[in-house]
């Protein structure tokens, strides 16, 4: 069984900055890997995506320049450097898997196994 564990989330105020983790259990290959957000009131969008064969990254219009997603290769572990944070940001944050870019970045509702996410909060 697939597991993600999202750890990472706090306050932090407008302009400051923020590292989330995932780690990823059960699984016995890579994967492409996402990050998404859910804010409260909103649908859970898209935020980057990990491609494992190229590690390229790609990422939603509003946080380019911002935030950073990276791999640990020694472990089942993906990071989300966010920096110069803002409010807009706030939001439970989520990481999942797929062997699929286009679902990975364009259609997460079909993913499966998700985890119970990270608190991002951005309030001065």
């Amino acid at each position: 069984e697939v597991q993600f564990v999202e750890s990472g989330g706090g306050l932090v105020q407008p302009g400051g900055s923020l590292r989330l983790s995932c780690a990823v259990s059960g699984i016995k290959r890579l994967y492409h890997l996402g990050w998404y957000r859910q804010a409260p009131g909103k649908e859970r969008e898209f935020v980057a995506a990990f491609r494992w064969n190229t590690d390229t990254a790609d990422y939603e219009d509003s946080v380019k320049g911002r935030f950073t997603i990276s791999r640990d290769n020694g472990r089942n572990q993906w990071y989300l450097q966010m920096n110069n944070l803002k409010r807009e940001d706030t939001a439970v944050y989520y990481c999942n898997i797929g062997q699929n870019w286009n679902i990975v970045v364009n259609n997460h509702k079909s993913l499966d196994g998700w985890g119970q996410g990270t608190l991002v909060t951005v309030s001065s």
